[in-house]
Parts: C-alpha cells; sequence; structure tokens
C-alpha cells in the first residue's frame, strides 16, 4: 500500500527548444510570482473575489497545501492546508478546477478529488474515494442548474518504478466522470458516473494529465503525455465517447501540459496548449472550432510548465485578461491576454 501511495507518472527531463523552427513571438511576462523554497508548484486556477478582487489558487505538491496568489500583482496572499488525509489535509495535491465558490483539488497520493468552498475554503465534498488510483487533472463544467459533472484524469502506472503504462484493456479508466448536485442547504452529492478511455493501439490514452472542455462543441480534450509512443491531444465529447480526431502528430516538442480554452465570443476564440520545453515554453492557440493551429509564442523567463489558466474577465491591471502559468515549479507568471493577442494578430473580438 505504501508503494502504491507513492505511484507516480514517469518524469522527462526537460526538452531543449528546437532551433529549426521559424522564430516565435516573444510576449513579456508581466510580473513574475515566486513561490516559497520547495513547494514544487503544479496547477493553477484563478477565483474572482467578491469586492472585485482575483486569487489565484496554485497547487504545492511537495508541501501538500495550496498556495493562493494576487492575480494582478502576483503577491502571495495566504497557504491552506498541510499533509493528511482528513478533510481540508492534502497529500501531493495536483489539478485544481473552479467552478462558482467551489474548488476542486486533485489529491494524486490521497486518490481522491477534494471540493472545498470559497471564500473561506472549507471542505464540503470528497469525489472518488476508492475508485481513483493516481488522479492528476480535474475539470468541472454546469450541466444543468444545481448538477456539476467533474471529470478527472487517471494516470495509474504498473512496475516497481510505476513507469510502465498499463494493459490496453485497462486504458478505458483513463478519465472518470462524476455528477455532482448542490442544493439550498449547500450540501454536495457526488455520484459516479462510470470510466472512459480508448483502448486501441493507436489513440489509448497512456499517460494523462491535463484535461479540458467545451460545452458549446462538445468537446473535451485531453493530453496524452506519452512521448515513447508520440504525445499529443486527443478529442472526446462530453459523455465520453472518442471521436477519432487527435492534434497531428509532431504538434508539440516536448509534453503538452496545460490546456485552457479562451473565449472570446460565445462561439469563438483558441485553445491554449504548454508545449513543456526549457529554457522556454512555448504557448500553442489553435482555432476553438476547428482545432486549426493559430500561431504560437513564448516569455521571456517562462520555462518548462505545467499547468496554465486562462482569466478572460478584465480586471485593475489586466483589463482584457490574463494568461497564469507556472514557470519552472518555482513560480507563476502571467501575461496581458491583449498583448498576446496583439503579438499574434488574433481575431479583433480577443483584442477588443
Amino acid at each position: 500500500m505504501l508503494l502504491a501511495g507513492c505511484a507516480t507518472k514517469p518524469i522527462a527531463p526537460p526538452q531543449p527548444a528546437p532551433t529549426d523552427t521559424p522564430a516565435i513571438p516573444v510576449v513579456a511576462e508581466a510580473y513574475i510570482a515566486p513561490g516559497e523554497a520547495g513547494d514544487e508548484l503544479d496547477s493553477l486556477a484563478p477565483w474572482p473575489t467578491e469586492d472585485g478582487d482575483t486569487w489565484v489558487v496554485a497547487t504545492a505538491k511537495n508541501t501538500h497545501r495550496l498556495i493562493v496568489f494576487d492575480g494582478d500583482t502576483g503577491e502571495l496572499l495566504r497557504s491552506i492546508g498541510s499533509r493528511g488525509t482528513a478533510p481540508g489535509a492534502f497529500t501531493r495535491p495536483n489539478g485544481v478546477a473552479i467552478h462558482g465558490d467551489l474548488l476542486f483539488v486533485s489529491e494524486r497520493d490521497n486518490r481522491r478529488v477534494q471540493v472545498l468552498r470559497f471564500p473561506d475554503l472549507s471542505p464540503v465534498a470528497m469525489i472518488g474515494e476508492g475508485e481513483l488510483r493516481s488522479p492528476y487533472g480535474v475539470w468541472v463544467y454546469e450541466d444543468a442548474p444545481g448538477e456539476l459533472i467533474a471529470y478527472v484524469t487517471d494516470s495509474f502506472q504498473e512496475g516497481a518504478r510505476f513507469d510502465i503504462v498499463p494493459p490496453l484493456d485497462q486504458l478505458d479508466q483513463r478519465v472518470r466522470r462524476y455528477r455532482l448536485r448542490t442544493g439550498n442547504d449547500q450540501r454536495v452529492e457526488v455520484e459516479s458516473l462510470g470510466s472512459f478511455g480508448d483502448t486501441s493501439e493507436a489513440d489509448a490514452l497512456r499517460i494523462v494529465e491535463s484535461i479540458a472542455g467545451d460545452p458549446v462543441f462538445d468537446r473535451l480534450l485531453v493530453a496524452d503525455e506519452d512521448m515513447r509512443h508520440g504525445q499529443t491531444v486527443h478529442e472526446y465529447t462530453l459523455d465520453g465517447r472518442y471521436t477519432g480526431r487527435k492534434l497531428p502528430a509532431g504538434t508539440f516538442d516536448a509534453e503538452p501540459e496545460g490546456i485552457a480554452l479562451w473565449a472570446c465570443t460565445a462561439d469563438s476564440g483558441y485553445w491554449v496548449f504548454a508545449d513543456q520545453l526549457y529554457p522556454l515554453t512555448i504557448f500553442r492557440l489553435f482555432d476553438r472550432q476547428t482545432l486549426a493551429a493559430r500561431g504560437a509564442f513564448t516569455g521571456k523567463v517562462t520555462a518548462w510548465t505545467d499547468g496554465i489558466a486562462l482569466h478572460a474577465a478584465g480586471t485593475a491591471r489586466f483589463p482584457h485578461g490574463a494568461l497564469f502559468a507556472m514557470h519552472d515549479d518555482k513560480a507563476m507568471t502571467a501575461f496581458d491576454l491583449r498583448d498576446i493577442a496583439e503579438a499574434l494578430q488574433l481575431a479583433p473580438a480577443c483584442r477588443d
């Protein structure tokens, strides 16, 4: 049991940026906000406060807690939790998502997703206990009034070092779905909706973490980071049906990590993916509707990015919104969305 609790995906070394590609625009970071020593920051999600500020919640895997940054300044505001199994404690928190006043945190070594409520971040529910084996990413959307659907990537591996992909017939468990019902009494009821994942040699999900969806187009995107087989992003429907579509081979030079949707209008915008390279991450953009490539950029500093989060609402510092990204497991960086839109000459709806 102790060995199983330490299960992890294989970790690839930083990949150098390619030198034989056309020049990629550089967008300067608005700021670089360091965490604290030993945190090993991973994923993040923004939350607008009632008084008009923006918090960005980040997972700190090594110190088993959450870190809250000020979205406009990068100031470290507070930390939540410590190592443990009780509600409000964490063990190796990884993925994070926010819907309304609910915060979802996947805990790899507690094998669960914990649900907490803003603004005090009090624990209200647990998802997947006794079912999840190695949860990483999480994405949530509202399916009906008072009902949410949560998707969790489960990247369990085999072998003494937990670096062997399980047999294909087990890979239909790579993504698990849960229905959450919320009532006026603030309670959250959880129902398991099963799992899914293609099991073919060509398209099985082997090493999974990042996941995000777009209800407008009935689209769920799941990143497969297995560079031994061909890292890419696969498209599923929201009910878990594989469409047979994935981004072309060679799209990513390293692991596809964070995924964020930039919705510029009700049905237009861009998908943003982090290509986890060193010394500079390449952020790749694709059309929201067609998934056609629409350009790429780097920051001046941001490297080896894990999670990203996009906050399209205007703030005092970022009237056009911001893209937040992890930098080298040590810091959070922020990009002004208008700077990105101008550098890549994106659609006017994303620049106004």
